[in-house]
């Protein structure tokens, strides 16, 4: 993504991560936006090795449960 994209999305958090995220915005002198894009570039490869939902997987569905 190009950093002159600046498109606008909602996005929904639990309060206690909410929470989280904002202190640490805080602590870093920094906003959510930047904190929730570091996160995502620093997590998504592990994150891409989940599998999708459409892959067939001895597992249930773990969706909406809490981790």
């Amino acid at each position: 993504m190009t950093g002159s994209d600046k498109r606008k999305q909602s996005l929904y958090f639990p309060e206690d991560m909410l929470q989280e995220i904002q202190t640490e915005a805080a602590r870093q002198d920094r906003s959510l936006s930047w904190i929730v894009q570091k996160a995502w570039k620093i997590a998504r490869k592990d994150i891409m090795k989940f599998p999708s939902v459409t892959e067939d997987t001895d597992e249930p569905d773990a969706r909406g449960k809490d981790d």
